[in-house]
């Protein structure tokens, strides 16, 4: 399968993917569900602002390449729609977490991704993350790529392939976190690595 997803696509994708792992009773979603998904201002990297009808081509567009589908179910008369990664990529509820979070928020590096996919997998620790990591990243279509470390980073990025290889633009590391969220969502990350590194000096005692 050529995977050249546009970034409305893999914005749909990604928002499907969520719902799918960490609200499974409000899925699959209706369009105006999906669209306020899309463009939900949390967990969200860009933020847009789309209208149900860019949405709704993008769903289109997705079903063409048989990565989602339209549903209608018993006694609704609104029709709904949802991805159909696991059916093409047989993926492991961790791999499509950490594609989710890639898809909607773009490079991540491991300590981000394992913050940021608690809400639908929970990874034992790193190691854990990064097997999954690897595991997209040998099969034999990649999925999943190590970005080279950008200067003044402590830690390299991951990024999908969906949409080919990642632009120049979004292989640079944002200079600085985007609001008050972000900074406190790095902190607790910071605070969250640190407990763990303290434990695991304490069991050697």
């Amino acid at each position: 399968m050529e995977l050249d997803l546009d970034p409305i696509e893999a914005r749909v994708l990604g928002c499907l993917a969520e719902k799918d792992l960490a609200t499974p009773e409000y899925y699959p979603l209706s369009l105006n569900a999906l669209t306020n998904a899309c463009n939900q201002k949390s967990n969200r990297e860009p933020v847009v602002e789309w209208d149900d009808t860019t949405v709704r081509e993008g769903l289109v567009r997705l079903r063409e390449r048989h990565l989602a589908t339209f549903v209608s179910e018993a006694g609704s008369r609104v029709e709904k729609f949802r991805h159909r990664l696991n059916e093409e990529f047989n993926f492991s509820r961790g791999e499509l977490a950490v594609l989710t979070v890639l898809l909607l928020r773009g490079p991540q590096t491991p300590g981000e991704l394992r913050q940021r996919t608690e809400r639908m997998h929970s990874f034992a620790d790193i190691d854990a993350l990064m097997h999954t990591l690897t595991k997209l990243a040998t099969r034999e279509q990649p999925l999943v790529k190590q970005l080279e470390r950008v200067a003044g980073t402590k830690e390299p990025r991951w990024a999908h392939l969906l949409s080919g290889e990642p632009a120049a633009e979004s292989v640079a590391a944002p200079a600085h976190p985007h609001g008050l969220a972000d900074r406190v969502e790095v902190l607790e990350m910071e605070l969250k690595a640190l407990r763990e590194e303290f434990e695991r000096f304490k069991a050697q005692f």
